[in-house]
């Protein structure tokens, strides 16, 4: 017997799944921190350069750390003790004088400051600044702040000994964060020498027994060689951790909203335990549900309950795809990885779609393909924020279909005279003076393209459908 979520469990899904999935700001709640295995690893302090994708997870993580309560949660999970000290070094949010903000940083750099004295003041203002002379005590402003710890090379390194010291002799560790680095700079030359600045920054720091970094960035902020050309930088770089989500973790995740909304969480832990036989639910601090491991790590009971929601099959048989997997495959760049984003954004959308006629369970099938259609737009949505030489190269091949020659793509390019106006928009393509063969590597390399064994271009469907291409017989385009 097939097991079926009751029909009035749709709401509760609804309710249950983030509205807005970008945090934006705003701190998570516990409820909604889910830990992966790879994520636990990035966050112990000894690992201090962590990579991932848009919608991954990295400021969730920054603005998660800085919660007493949360750090309580994972604390002994990820290696941090209750006491730990976290301070911001950069980030998104305007925070007072706590970090030089963008247009401060652009004027050190024109007023020829070495970016790795820049985020060494910062650190030093955070970590050892209260045990510091009060001649640095009484500084305000970021230039003269930098000035002092260039000039004192003794006084700072003594200073920050004893910070650390004091740190060990109370178990403690102080972690400053860092995120949002593409907010540092105007021009990619500037970024780059900011981000390896902060990287020279965190080797020196490795010394040090309980001051750490954490720093959070994309892959491309730390693509470009000149942010890696210095001595041992591969003690940081070839140490990096990546957040990535496998298909058991974003399930995971979905469970771990389902279970713990307030007004439906129980009844979803009862209708659960109904579908898989065996599962124990456990209260963490009377505060969280906690997902058992037996629905958070084995795909083939995690099959069995998300087809008890969806139904079997994509279509009418098993030929058009079972939704578990279609769902993840339909959701992956071109290296096959999914964020959380917008793998909640497509469950969503899938819920609130109108439910049709007779139908037998939470979500039908053409929902879920309605949620991968409003997860492409979002997507999309966000790459324009990240980078927007994207948007200006794909939008004008809208209605081609993919799998195509490049030749195809490129004369489009070449009509509009896409290339040249790019050179002068603020991030342009890191690889633009290369023309158009350029072009497509910054694309390929951000997953966005992918080129077969016959050379022919293709986009995965969750980048295809967000900007209007085809595909035979695949999802169709955004808005279509």
């Amino acid at each position: 017997m097939i097991y079926k979520f009751p029909l009035e469990l749709r709401e509760g899904l609804k309710k249950a799944l983030p509205q807005e999935t970008a945090e934006h700001g705003t701190a998570p709640n516990a409820q909604q921190m889910y830990l992966p295995v790879s994520h636990s690893k990035a966050l112990h302090p000894d690992n201090t350069l962590i990579q991932g994708m848009r919608g991954s997870g990295k400021s969730f993580w920054f603005l998660a750390l800085q919660k007493p309560d949360l750090l309580k949660l994972i604390g002994t999970q990820v290696g941090l003790g209750t006491n730990t000290l976290v301070t911001i070094g950069f980030g998104a949010a305007q925070m007072g004088n706590e970090f030089p903000v963008k247009d401060t940083l652009i004027q050190l750099l024109q007023n020829g400051y070495q970016p790795r004295f820049i985020w060494k003041a910062v650190v030093f203002h955070h970590v050892a600044s209260d045990r510091a002379p009060q001649e640095f005590q009484a500084l305000t402003n970021w230039e003269s702040r930098i000035q002092w710890v260039r000039d004192r090379p003794e006084e700072v390194a003594q200073s920050l000994y004893d910070a650390d010291k004091r740190l060990e002799e109370n178990q403690q560790h102080h972690i400053v964060l860092f995120d949002a680095l593409d907010r540092t700079a105007d021009d990619w030359p500037s970024m780059n020498q900011l981000v390896k600045g902060l990287l020279q920054l965190a080797l020196e720091t490795l010394s040090s027994k309980r001051i750490r970094l954490k720093i959070f960035a994309r892959p491309d902020q730390l693509g470009h060689p000149s942010v890696a050309d210095f001595p041992d930088a591969s003690k940081i770089i070839t140490r990096k951790v990546t957040l990535d989500w496998s298909r058991c973790e974003l399930y995971g995740l979905l469970w771990q909203y389902l279970a713990n909304d307030p007004s439906y969480g129980e009844r979803f832990r009862i209708a659960a335990s109904e579908v898989v036989s065996g599962i124990q639910w456990a209260e963490i601090a009377r505060v969280v549900w906690q997902v058992p491991d037996l629905i958070r790590n084995d795909e083939t009971t995690q099959k069995l309950l998300f087809h008890a929601i969806t139904g079997p099959w994509m279509g009418k048989d098993k030929r058009r795809g079972f939704p578990y997997s279609w769902l993840y495959s339909h959701l992956g760049d071109a290296d096959g990885k999914v964020s959380p984003r917008s793998f909640l954004a497509a469950m969503l959308c899938a819920a609130e779609d109108n439910p049709r006629d007779k139908q037998e369970y939470l979500l039908h099938f053409e929902s879920i393909k309605k949620g991968v259609q409003t997860a492409s737009g979002i997507r999309v949505q966000e790459l324009q924020e990240d980078y927007s030489w994207v948007g200006e190269l794909c939008r004008p091949l809208a209605g081609i279909n993919v799998p195509c020659s490049f030749d195809e793509i490129c004369n489009i390019w070449k009509k509009t005279q896409l290339i040249e106006q790019l050179r002068t928009s603020r991030l342009p393509p890191p690889h633009i003076d290369q023309g158009e063969v350029g072009v497509l590597q910054d694309l390929l390399d951000l997953k966005l393209f992918e080129q077969l064994k016959d050379k022919r271009i293709n986009l995965p469907d969750v980048y295809r459908v967000g900007y209007g291409m085809g595909r035979r017989g695949g999802v169709k385009p955004y808005g279509a």
